[in-house]
């Protein structure tokens, strides 16, 4: 590997100076990821120059976070850093690719350079982590959004997708669900419910572990009724889950115990955990897999032949939720 870059000098003159779009990139910006050897080129002409690997595909995804609909304006700099990459790089791990590139768009109101050196700091480490080199991007002034696009490998015709899924196979999920939720709803849950919000950690490991074992996968974004609504569409199925199963925190347990609204866990958006689907004849090795690695694995459902989704509860009845989970153009969010 390259020899890094060093970062740029931030003085107490930053505080007060006017910085042009160019210098922004410098000094936040053109140093904060790895180098990598398939980067020919990176920050600081009119185009990054980036070499695949040949015989892999290029996996590759965007998303855009908008302050008001995604994030409070106040929101720490720095985790918001760490969200925009992270939200991301759950797509690769949800397809089982290796992280690579990254660019970014990022729409500034005006220059505070101590929110800018805390955001560039959340997102560099999350960088750092996953080997992702950011190769380019775009600054400007309006308000306050951030788009980020990821690129990653994967080997021709292994990645896994939303349409493998078949009936009688097992529905699985990683981590906990509904704690990001929770936090949207009260501002008086605990730090770690709310580190879940703003720190997601991407499953990337767990998604390339899978490739040779899951049938489908899908990363839970917008909550898990409607990202595994998802895969039964792909897969033109159906699935039962059910309610007792779920992964759920202290906090979200005693929360849904008082007041039986499931929604938090089923429609919850921001888990960033996997949902994925094993045949029942790979279910002991995936289940050592996970194990083996201290990773977090729950058994919630099962695929059946015909479409719709249902949901258990213990004594049988099946859950009505008010939301299946986040859509940006629906009229009740």
């Amino acid at each position: 590997m390259p020899e890094k870059k060093a970062a740029p000098d931030f003085s107490a003159s930053d505080m007060h100076t006017s910085l042009s779009e160019f210098h922004i990139i410098e000094k936040y910006f053109a140093h904060l990821a790895p180098d990598r050897d398939d980067v020919v080129l990176g920050i600081g002409d009119d185009c990054a120059l980036l070499q695949p690997p040949q015989d892999q595909h290029l996996a590759v995804t965007m998303d855009t976070l908008v302050a008001g609909r995604h994030f409070t304006p106040d929101v720490d700099p720095e985790s918001l850093g760490h969200k925009v990459l992270a939200v991301n790089l759950s797509d690769l791990a949800a397809m089982g690719a290796t992280p690579a590139w990254a660019t970014l768009a990022l729409t500034l109101p005006k220059v505070d350079p101590v929110w800018l050196r805390a955001f560039a700091d959340g997102f560099s480490r999350l960088a750092q982590s996953h080997q992702v080199s950011l190769v380019g991007g775009d600054t400007t002034r309006g308000p306050l959004a951030i788009t980020v696009q990821v690129q990653g490998f994967l080997n021709r015709n292994q990645a896994l997708r939303r349409s493998g899924a078949a009936p009688g196979e097992l529905v699985y999920v990683t981590g906990s669900l509904g704690d990001a939720a929770m936090a949207l709803r009260t501002a008086d849950c605990s730090e770690e419910t709310k580190r879940r919000l703003d720190w997601p950690q991407p499953r990337i490991s767990q998604g390339q572990a899978l490739l040779d074992l899951a049938t489908s996968a899908i990363d839970i974004s917008d909550g898990l009724l409607a990202d595994l609504g998802h895969i039964c569409n792909g897969s033109n199925v159906g699935a039962t889950l059910y309610c007792g199963k779920l992964p759920l925190s202290p906090e979200v347990s005693r929360y849904i115990e008082r007041s039986g609204d499931w929604s938090v866990a089923l429609g919850g958006g921001d888990d960033y955990e996997l949902c994925f689907t094993v045949p029942e004849k790979r279910q002991q090795q995936v289940e050592q897999l996970f194990r083996k690695n201290s990773w977090p694995l729950s058994l919630i459902g099962i695929i059946r032949g015909d479409g719709g989704i249902d949901a258990l509860l213990e004594d049988g009845r099946t859950y009505q939720s008010p939301r299946n989970g986040f859509d940006h153009f629906s009229s009740d969010v």
